[in-house]
């Protein structure tokens, strides 16, 4: 045995590496084996005895801190859920079957993204980014970020996910508020054709097309609906930080997507608590760069 195959060895254990993930994608629904809430490849344990993995800066662990909270570890949580065949060619109007598959694949991934938290001893996640992926067949959403925790707290249970980052997460706590959940809703829209006489009389011209703006503003009411319906079934006095993706659902569809996400949030004890911010003044903003023959006079 080579020392490159004894190193390897030893880094694997005794019982060699091993991945739960292994053998194939993964079905629509539950994957089999897997417990309801489960995420593949962590164990109970996970949590205690090794180091804080984060992708918070050195200014927002410190910031945490500064209130009682610490990282805990980076966690992840994954969808895919299908499409039906056909749905996009013959129909105009919503496409409600996408609009169902990014509901269902966002309410999955969300809860394994907390099984994940639970297990590595965190109770809420701050900085969740959010990751969507529309194709004809298939609609997949993952969600990333910390898991954080109380400073000294035995195991409690989940609070929240949250996509704010760890510095808005401080101030909102200290104005009062508090995050509950991520709240979302999206909306898919295929645009009705032109008529033959549309088509050849907007040729050649500058002018609005209907059929797509009413589409994309139909996307935009629906997805907003849902997603206040989102933030009112968690009892949410607003929703903040909300990201938006609207469009063309590729390059010259009539399929018109609108896909918004935010941090549902709530009043604590019913009253708003003044906060008075400090200025700051950075030093290592990056110096302006220039050419140097640009400070010479002109001729």
């Amino acid at each position: 045995m080579t020392e490159l195959q004894e190193a390897m060895k030893a880094l694997a254990g005794p019982e060699g590496p091993s991945d739960d993930r292994a053998g194939g994608g993964r079905a629509p629904g539950r994957a089999p084996g897997r417990a309801p809430g489960r995420s593949p490849g962590r164990s109970e344990s996970q949590g205690t005895g090794r180091g804080v993995t984060s992708d918070l800066t050195i200014d927002e662990t410190l910031l945490l801190h500064s209130i009682g909270w610490e990282p805990v570890d980076m966690v992840f949580g994954v969808a895919w859920w299908s499409i039906p065949w056909g749905v996009w060619q013959w129909q105009t109007g919503e496409v409600t079957e996408a609009s169902t598959a990014f509901a269902g694949a966002m309410a999955e991934a969300a809860d394994e993204l907390r099984a994940e938290c639970a297990q590595a001893g965190g109770s809420g996640v701050v900085g969740v980014t959010v990751d969507i992926r529309v194709t004809a067949h298939h609609m997949d959403v993952s969600l990333s970020g910390t898991a954080v925790r109380r400073v000294g707290a035995a195991k409690v249970g989940f609070e929240f996910i949250s996509d704010l980052s760890a510095r808005d997460f401080v101030l909102l706590t200290q104005a009062g508020w508090w995050p509950l959940g991520l709240a979302a809703g999206a909306s898919f829209v295929i645009a009705p054709r032109r008529s033959a006489r549309e088509w050849a009389g907007q040729q050649g011209q500058n002018v609005e097309l209907p059929n797509l703006t009413q589409a994309l503003y139909q996307a935009r009411e629906g997805a907003m609906a849902r997603m206040q319906e989102s933030g009112q079934a968690m009892q949410a006095e607003g929703v903040v930080r909300v990201k938006m993706r609207e469009g063309p659902l590729g390059r010259g569809s009539r399929v018109m997507q609108f896909v918004s996400v935010g941090t549902a949030v709530h009043l604590r004890d019913g009253r708003h608590r003044l906060v008075n911010p400090a200025m700051v003044v950075t030093l290592d903003d990056p110096a302006p760069e220039f050419a140097a023959e640009s400070l010479r006079g002109g001729g």
